[in-house]
């Protein structure tokens, strides 16, 4: 397996017997503790190893991270599984300033998109919000070529919204295909896409929208003696997953928290600070979650079970995407002054401990394990043993558990591009 591991583990046992044998000698202890954060800061440097190895052997016809296409044997096509990956490369362009990320971004996007702006396997009649994460890539692409088929993309996502059917009181549905239902992992997709579109285009008219949607999220879907939210919910309670009381979901998904805390804190990047009491009401929303999820961690890692609330029940597992989101919600949240600088250390442990745990090295080949594939409410029959996606918590624990998937390499790499930030 992983020498990386062990010696680790070494030098934390050398310091330790050192420390407590030999009270006389701190020079050589800070010594030693010197030489294990250079290792460690060594070890993180694998996360770069791993992606950019993946983004050389990528082209935008055979995204090697898609493992949703690779069993489906699905065309590519415009996704916000690609979305992310590509985000990814733009969060290390930011964070390293090494023109090949953006050089990767710009040639896979720009495959999907002709002159005309129109998007390969993208219908605009579908109504997913899913649709809109990659079009999040478009804003700096734009800004740095200047290609105009890249604003011809992006008017053409935002009349979606324009058009996107809403539940009653104001959020996006999901998908057309999923009527009147709000899941969490849509306020990713969507509501950073929106605000930036308005705050670019239409001079920040609109931004209400954003907040409204946020508020409902919040009213509907918070469980009040966790404080954390439920993976969907249906305003008219006639899915049969919903609570026909409180149109809820049963369970709480490590990924779907994810998604949302990442969504608060990359709209809290772009709100305008002159909304002061818009970004606190936000801010409250993502403290609060954040200090709940905390409460869940597993206490050797700080990480995250697939299932939240269940710990080390039979069948759950240690989930490595949910657990990058939040790692870099946490450490994004830190440096942007929306908590503590102390949780940036938080937020770094749960990346240590990916990095540790479910980043492995076999015959010179990266592999990052534990990775959920999907999951969802509904529709579709689950691609494991359980076949009804009923929210329950033996759905969830039933979906494959894949390597090297986009949902897992993606997070991973965005809270990287924080710590490098950090260490800038």
């Amino acid at each position: 397996m992983v020498v990386k591991r062990t010696i680790r583990e070494i030098i934390k046992d050398i310091i330790m017997k050192f420390y407590f044998k030999y009270d006389n000698m701190i020079i050589n202890v800070s010594a030693l503790l010197l030489l294990y954060i250079i290792i460690l800061e060594d070890i993180m440097k694998e996360i770069k190893n791993f992606f950019d190895g993946l983004l050389e052997k990528t082209t935008p016809s055979s995204p090697k991270w898609d493992k949703e296409m690779e069993k489906g044997n699905i065309e590519p096509k415009w996704s916000y599984i690609n979305g992310c990956m590509v985000i990814a490369a733009l969060y290390m362009f930011d964070a390293t300033g090494d023109n090949k990320y953006f050089e990767f971004a710009d040639n896979f996007i720009d495959y999907y998109i002709d002159d005309d702006g129109k998007i390969l396997g993208y219908n605009i009649d579908d109504y997913n919000s899913d649709s809109i994460n990659e079009g999040k890539t478009l804003f700096k692409l734009y800004d740095l070529t200047g290609k105009e088929k890249y604003k011809k993309a992006l008017d053409l996502l935002y009349s979606q919204l324009e058009n996107h059917p809403r539940i009653k009181s104001g959020n996006f549905w999901h998908k057309k295909i999923y009527p009147n239902q709000v899941w969490l992992d849509g306020l990713y997709m969507v509501q950073p896409f929106l605000l930036e579109y308005i705050n670019r285009y239409k001079n920040g008219e609109g931004y209400e929208d954003v907040i409204n949607q946020f508020k409902n999220v919040n009213k509907f879907m918070k469980d009040e003696k966790t404080g954390l939210y439920y993976h969907g919910y249906d305003e008219s309670r006639e899915s049969f997953w919903a609570d026909k009381e409180t149109g809820l979901s049963e369970n709480f998904w490590t990924r779907s928290i994810g998604w949302y805390t990442m969504a608060l804190i990359d709209v809290l990047e772009i709100l305008d600070e002159d909304l002061i009491e818009e970004r606190l009401l936000l801010k409250g929303y993502f403290r609060e979650l954040i200090d709940s999820l905390l409460k869940y961690a597993d206490e050797k890692t700080g990480m995250f079970y697939q299932a939240t609330i269940y710990g080390g029940r039979e069948g759950n597992y240690l989930e490595t995407s949910g657990s990058c989101a939040i790692s870099y919600s946490i450490m994004k949240g830190a440096r942007l002054g929306y908590l503590p600088k102390e949780y940036f250390e938080k937020g770094k442990r749960i990346l240590n401990s990916v990095v540790n745990n479910k980043l492995v090295k076999e015959n010179d080949e990266y592999i990052l394990k534990d990775i959920c594939l999907i999951a969802g409410l509904g529709g579709m029959p689950g691609m494991g043993d359980y076949k009804i996606r009923d929210g329950k918590y033996e759905y969830y624990i039933s979906e494959p558990i894949v390597e090297n998937d986009a949902k897992g390499i993606s997070t991973l790499v965005y809270a990287y591009s924080e710590l490098i930030r950090e260490n800038k």
